[in-house]
């Protein structure tokens, strides 16, 4: 069950960071209300996830994997471009986030 909390908190806050470039600076009231919702809902859904996961391991895995997921969604939706060097830190992300795991 923490896992799944997890799963929805890092769901709840891809939805919120996408609704965030829509909300165009908080100026656009749907894009903008349901961004917050979704914050609301990442949040609470972190909180019961780390009551029994250890906290550095679930918010490794909640910036890590939110991360990798932000990149390849502004990649994909909104045409965004990395640089060599990014791609090169968000690889180190993804080591750096396994790494916590298994440790």
């Amino acid at each position: 069950m923490p896992y799944i909390c997890l799963i929805l908190a890092i769901g709840a806050e891809l939805v919120a960071t996408t609704l965030l470039k829509y909300s165009e600076g908080f100026t656009r009231l749907l894009p903008s209300v349901f961004c917050v919702l979704s914050y609301m809902v990442c949040y609470y859904s972190f909180s019961k996830a780390v009551m029994r996961i250890n906290l550095s391991v679930a918010y490794a895995t909640w910036c890590g994997v939110g991360i990798l997921a932000t990149t390849l969604i502004s990649f994909l939706m909104f045409r965004q471009n990395l640089s060599p060097m990014g791609i090169m830190g968000v690889f180190c992300i993804a080591v750096g986030c396994v790494l916590v795991n298994l440790g």
